[in-house]
């Protein structure tokens, strides 16, 4: 993509109402722009990491052997007065009134729709378990939404929602989803810390929050610094004591936070040289709750010897565009955004140092070409402007990778050639730049 022709209205100075680093530089790269309080557009660069995201969490679900569907936005109020939430989950649900009288809500989750489906459709169970899953937009109408994405009123999730026979295959999906991820944030570059949780509006008596490290984190979070990564290669989803195991491990050392659980608590169980104290930004939430939506709404199957069962159910957030904010809250320095190369907008940054020189021009038009074929995507800045702007530009946007070309460089047959993140600074020839960045990008 040429800059030249591609949108992306980037700004210099940081909007006032910019709070903290990941809203300061989203509005300031030209990702997203305010409509009302807590509401955005997703400019074309914005859109390309939320893709990005978007696309690594649902393959890691149907990896995991869930199945994906999408519900309407909109959902019938008398589903919500069944399960008896319509009261309980309070002004953030948006409730509306159609031309005929009747009620409808704006969901901002979906237990209860998808529950009415499967009680209108399930019969046995041999029809179980099954693991469901969308995508959507949803909306809560938050009392005070700020710090941009990461606390919107509109927001892309996604939910899944697990039916099983009875309580041990209900951990067992419940596990699935526990170590799918970890596998989901692993890919996107970063590490989330597993810890308890408080189930809240959703309801049940077991839940985790997944949490990345960050100083502008929305929670205060202690944790074992003998954590380490889970190893994940290779884990069979069929294998409840493997899947089992996993969990185990990765919560030996999980987190926890001051305004959910007791300090003091942590602090005996874990030995002072190995407290650490931060912050954390929440980026999914997986439950199990039992029959709470199942009883009220009618999901039975007929058991093996005749009985009818009510089937367990468990649900699965994962916060979408909340994870663009986090990931750059989790990685940026003073000058801009460092995309993790799985989620990056684009591979590379062409800059073209002196648009217009005929030698700079062609070389520059060589390997945009080269690079294209090879499956680079790659973003070439041909604007005719100072090299300072281009380079605040391309620091401020953090592609992974940087390829500058100018009149000196080419003289010598030389070109740099630089990684966002700083371990790679070097001057190489066209063909090296060429061969280095297919590789990186898998060509």
């Amino acid at each position: 993509m040429r800059l030249s022709s591609f949108y992306l209205p980037t700004l210099k100075e940081t909007p006032k109402e910019a709070e903290i680093v990941s809203h300061r530089l989203m509005l300031r790269a030209g990702m997203v722009r305010q409509m009302a309080a807590g509401i955005y557009s997703w400019l074309p660069l914005g859109l390309r990491v939320l893709r990005k995201v978007e696309a690594i969490v649902r393959e890691e679900q149907d990896r995991a052997g869930c199945q994906e569907m999408l519900m309407p936005t909109l959902q019938p109020a008398e589903l919500w007065q069944r399960s008896g939430r319509y009261d309980d989950y309070g002004p953030e649900m948006l409730r509306i009134t159609d031309r005929h009288g009747r009620g409808l809500v704006y969901g901002p989750t979906n237990e209860e729709m998808l529950t009415d489906i499967i009680a209108s459709t399930l019969r046995s169970y041999r029809d179980l378990p099954k693991l469901l899953y969308h995508i959507q937009w949803k909306f809560r109408d938050e009392v005070r939404p700020r710090f941009g994405v990461m606390r919107g009123r509109e927001f892309l999730m996604k939910d899944c929602y697990s039916f099983d026979l009875d309580a041990q295959a209900a951990r067992h999906s419940y596990n699935k989803m526990f170590v799918a991820y970890l596998k989901t944030f692993r890919r996107m570059g970063i590490d989330a810390i597993p810890m308890e949780a408080e189930t809240g509006p959703i309801g049940g008596d077991l839940s985790h929050e997944f949490i990345v490290l960050a100083d502008t984190g929305e929670s205060g979070v202690f944790w074992d610094a003998d954590f380490k990564p889970m190893e994940l290669e290779g884990i069979d989803y069929d294998d409840p004591e493997k899947l089992d195991a996993v969990v185990r491990g990765a919560m030996q050392f999980y987190a926890r936070t001051e305004d959910r659980h007791d300090p003091a608590a942590f602090e005996a169980q874990v030995p002072e040289s190995r407290r650490r104290q931060g912050r954390g930004i929440e980026v999914g939430q997986v439950f199990t709750f039992g029959t709470k939506y199942s009883e009220p709404l009618g999901a039975k199957v007929i058991g093996p010897e005749g009985e009818e069962i009510t089937v367990e159910m468990g649900s699965y957030g994962i916060g979408v565009s909340r994870l663009v904010g986090a990931i750059i809250e989790a990685s940026h320095d003073q000058d801009g955004i460092i995309w993790p190369d799985a989620v990056a907008p684009f591979d590379l940054a062409l800059i073209n140092l002196r648009a217009g020189d005929a030698d700079c021009d062609a070389a520059c038009e060589d390997i945009y070409a080269k690079l294209l074929a090879a499956g680079v995507d790659v973003l070439y800045d041909d604007r005719d402007g100072r090299p300072g702007v281009k380079f605040a530009d391309a620091d401020l946007v953090g592609l992974p990778w940087r390829l500058v070309i100018g009149p000196r460089g080419l003289k010598e047959g030389k070109v740099e050639l630089k990684r966002r993140d700083g371990s790679v600074d070097e001057n190489v020839t066209l063909d090296q730049a060429v061969a280095r960045l297919t590789d990186a990008a898998g060509g």
